[in-house]
């Protein structure tokens, strides 16, 4: 394990920006999470982050309010995590099928149920009911509309009105 400063290296291609560290937790490396998932993929023993250059293994984590509380295999120095603050996570896209990724909704094409063109998704806003889906060409789509999400195309089964301009 390298103890040099971090740095914020890119990381390697198709990582996905997962979340940040937060401040480290006591003396023995262990330190704060802010992820943008609780995938249990992302978040279990022995799943991998990429950090500052480096690849770390999850030995334990825990759930602490609205950010997880995370010991890494090897990393067992407070000095270390105190250089890790603030650093981008990165991981590398999870394969579930039962899940809408932001990065696989933005560039697509939205369609109706009809197959009418929609626009295409420029953005996910998060949302505490749910994301909203922002077209390119301004009108906003909540997530749960979403039917199906494959190959750059998001079908979706909208309520009537939702694209009347005023």
């Amino acid at each position: 394990m390298s103890t040099s400063s971090t740095t914020n290296s890119q990381p390697p291609h198709g990582l996905l920006h997962v979340g940040r560290v937060g401040r480290p937790h006591g003396v023995r490396g262990e330190m704060y999470l802010d992820l943008f998932s609780d995938h249990p993929l992302r978040t279990g023993k022995g799943a991998k982050l990429w950090v500052a250059g480096t690849w770390y293994e999850i030995a334990s984590s825990k759930k602490s309010t609205d950010r997880w509380l995370m010991n890494f295999v090897g990393l067992t120095d407070r000095n270390i995590a105190e250089r890790l603050t603030n650093s981008d996570v990165y991981g590398a896209p999870i394969d579930d099928p039962s899940v809408v990724w932001v990065h696989e909704l933005i560039g697509s094409v939205v369609v109706d149920t009809a197959g009418n063109n929609l626009g295409t998704c420029t953005a996910v806003i998060d949302n505490p009911a749910h994301p909203i889906m922002e077209l390119d060409n301004g009108f906003l789509v909540p997530t749960p509309f979403i039917v199906s999400n494959e190959y750059g195309r998001v079908e979706i089964d909208a309520p009537e009105g939702l694209f009347d301009a005023d």
